[in-house]
């Protein structure tokens, strides 16, 4: 099954995971919206091991089916985006490495999806849409957004410099589409190794068990993609749980495969997903199954996130809890900070993803 999964662990980030207290600007608000869900993969080979270089089934009540005044370009430009350059002054070439996968996506959904909507994206008392540690330089910004395709649309940028450039969206089929989840991370460390990963993950063990096949539509595109037919490693995720046998993953130290395999392959996944769901029939008797499996889907991958620790160390330990159970994975439950591993609250790296792996 299907983990989120969002990223952000690399050897230049051992300096993020110092005991100094972040100094960070977040946002609160009242609005309740749209959570969301991220897709996180393991980087672990011999050169980059993220851990080693840092230390209730609930129904998706937090979306606001109504949705807030503010449009999705309103939403973006009030925190500056899309960026044209780097929190880090000193970056030059290409700072902003994955700002066209956002600014592709955001216009494709404009020009493809119905009824698109701006999300809030908050848990009730703290907006998530935007968070930086100035003392660090890392900053995160995400958007949320919904269709009548989709009930939850979630995009992320995370910009540290050379030491992390991330690209990362989720895409939740509206409950009466009994068909996988679409999942995209594209992540680069040290501008040395790169990573990425799209995939239709399934909400079912078996293809047959959606209302649609798709693999034999995916097989094509990776096969046009040598580069992307690496295999995850099982550090923090089952590859047999929630990820399809067509799924694109590499890594890669070359950056021309960013450009010339990963953008268009990321393209062409994102352009079939939409495509499987317009040609599907909507079921509204599945509606309770399908929210079912997102929700463990959202809970599997709540456990294991081995991000937890680098957003406590950078963005303090509360919010780093909410922001994974409200956000990331906003159908899991949140124990609450009490309940975080308490290696975790300090940002320690060394620290196993809570729940291990199967």
């Amino acid at each position: 099954m299907m983990p989120q999964h969002l990223l952000l662990l690399l050897p230049a980030a051992v300096a993020f995971t110092s005991n100094v207290q972040p100094s960070l600007v977040a946002h609160t608000a009242p609005t309740k919206g749209n959570g969301i869900m991220s897709t996180m993969v393991d980087i672990d080979s011999a050169t980059v091991d993220p851990m080693s270089q840092y230390g209730n089934e609930k129904a998706p009540t937090n979306i606001n089916m109504e949705g807030p005044s503010m449009t999705l370009r309103e939403a973006e430009a009030e925190n500056g985006m899309p960026w044209k350059s780097s929190i880090v002054k000193r970056v030059k070439d290409d700072e902003l490495l994955y700002m066209k996968f956002w600014e592709w996506q955001l216009s494709f959904m404009e020009e493809n999806l119905t009824d698109l909507k701006y999300e809030a994206c908050s848990n009730g008392e703290t907006d998530f849409s935007y968070n930086v540690n100035e003392k660090k330089k890392a900053r995160i910004v995400n958007i949320c957004a919904s269709s009548k395709e989709y009930h939850k649309i979630r995009m992320t940028y995370y910009d540290a410099g050379d030491n992390t450039q991330v690209f990362n969206a989720v895409w939740y089929p509206d409950a009466e589409y009994n068909l996988p989840v679409l999942g995209i991370d594209i992540l680069a460390f040290n501008r040395k190794k790169y990573l990425a990963i799209v995939d239709f993950q399934p909400l079912h063990e078996e293809e047959s068990d959606h209302t649609a096949t798709y693999e034999h539509l995916l097989k094509p595109i990776k096969e046009s993609y040598e580069s992307l037919k690496g295999r995850m490693s099982s550090k923090f995720y089952d590859e047999t749980q929630f990820f399809s046998n067509q799924m694109l993953f590499a890594r890669f130290d070359d950056e021309k495969v960013v450009h010339d395999d990963v953008f268009p392959a990321f393209k062409s996944y994102v352009k079939t997903h939409v495509d499987l769901l317009k040609s599907a029939e909507r079921d509204p008797s599945k509606t309770k199954f399908v929210l079912e499996r997102q929700t463990a889907y959202d809970t599997y991958s709540a456990e294991r996130d081995p991000a937890t620790g680098l957003f406590a160390a950078m963005f303090g330990s509360e919010w780093a809890n909410d922001f994974v159970h409200d956000f990331l994975f906003s159908m899991s439950e949140n124990p609450g900070i009490e309940n975080m591993p308490s290696a975790l609250i300090g940002g320690n790296p060394h620290v196993p993803p809570p729940g291990g792996r199967r």
